[in-house]
């Protein structure tokens, strides 16, 4: 098979085309899928019910990482279980800032800093069922299971739990470290779910959006991947009426009630998220700055100074945020 260069040369041994065929301008052009009826109301009554449920924060240990204090904590879910998170304070409290920062399917198993202003607090939760503080709580580990858990009531679909609990996490995080403004950054899996969950919670004052998935599941379910998508495929094939359910948890639907600055950056070539949908969530987006990646969940030649440059992109786009929110 031949592919498109650079894609040519860095991929030969390609499976397939994970570019899917597309082009900056191609992409630019995939709309976001329309929200069902009722979209708001549920996610909205969603919100209300977390609300209701104490986060209940307790911290289990602590040590110095970096000059900064950083604890693993537990704090509830959604639907009260007890989740662990990693939580980091400020070289100099107080924190300007709360960064919500999640993770990708593998899960987590170590902060990352690089996204993390000296003067922000974070919380660095752990979804449900997933590695490593997590594992088996709440939901299955296997990816391959975790990803249609609960599917058949949108009330317990495991991508709705999870976006339910990060209000939760943030619930943990103010209640450790002081209100202060909130930002997310969330990267492939932890895209997705942010978008999800970024629009219902007026603490968010902006988000980046790392190679976002489950957005756009007109294009999701039309291709070919090799995350958990694939799986979501072979679903819907078998079992059509899950079409519907998964109506509820699209991020390309949900992000357009988001009223922040967002940050995405989706790449041209992935073979884990197809790029028609991390585009589909990119352009549904009010306020946008997007950076286009050549590829995602891929190593290529230069890939270190692509994710130096947006490491520091996300943080300038942060900072913007902030400045904004402050402004009188």
């Amino acid at each position: 098979m031949t592919f498109p260069p650079p894609y040519d040369t860095w991929f030969p041994d390609a499976e397939f085309d994970a570019a899917y065929g597309h082009t900056l301008a191609t992409l630019r052009e995939i709309a976001p899928v329309p929200a069902p009826d009722g979209f708001t109301a549920r996610w909205q009554a969603w919100r209300a019910q977390a609300k209701t449920v104490d986060a209940a924060p307790a911290v289990l240990s602590t040590e110095s990482i970096h000059g900064r204090r950083v604890s693993i904590i537990e704090h509830a879910g959604v639907d009260g279980i007890r989740l662990r998170a990693w939580l980091v304070e400020p070289v100099s409290p107080p924190a300007r800032v709360g960064v919500v920062h999640s993770h990708g399917y593998g899960g987590r198993d170590a902060i990352d800093l690089a996204r993390i202003p000296e003067d922000a607090a974070a919380i660095f939760p752990v979804a449900r069922g997933l590695p490593t503080l997590n594992t088996g709580i709440g939901a299955p580990e296997i990816q391959a299971e975790h990803v249609l858990a609960g599917i058949e009531n949108p009330d317990d679909y495991v991508l709705g739990l999870c976006a339910r609990d990060l209000w939760l996490a943030a619930d943990a995080l103010t209640a450790l470290v002081g209100r202060v403004p909130l930002y997310y950054v969330g990267e492939s899996f932890g895209g997705g779910i942010g978008a999800l969950a970024l629009p219902w919670d007026d603490r968010y004052i902006g988000a980046t959006l790392i190679v976002p998935s489950f957005g756009q599941y007109d294009e999701r379910l039309a291709v070919h991947c090799l995350g958990s998508g694939e799986t979501v495929r072979d679903h819907v094939a078998a079992h059509p009426d899950a079409r519907e359910a998964l109506r509820w948890f699209d991020a390309s639907s949900t992000l357009g009630f988001a009223r922040v600055p967002v940050r995405v950056e989706a790449a041209l070539w992935d073979p884990y998220v197809p790029p028609p949908g991390q585009f589909g969530v990119a352009n549904a987006a009010r306020m946008l700055e997007l950076a286009v990646l050549p590829a995602g969940h891929a190593d290529y030649p230069g890939a270190d100074e692509v994710t130096a440059e947006s490491v520091r992109g996300g943080r300038a786009h942060l900072a913007r945020a902030l400045r904004a929110a402050s402004a009188p």
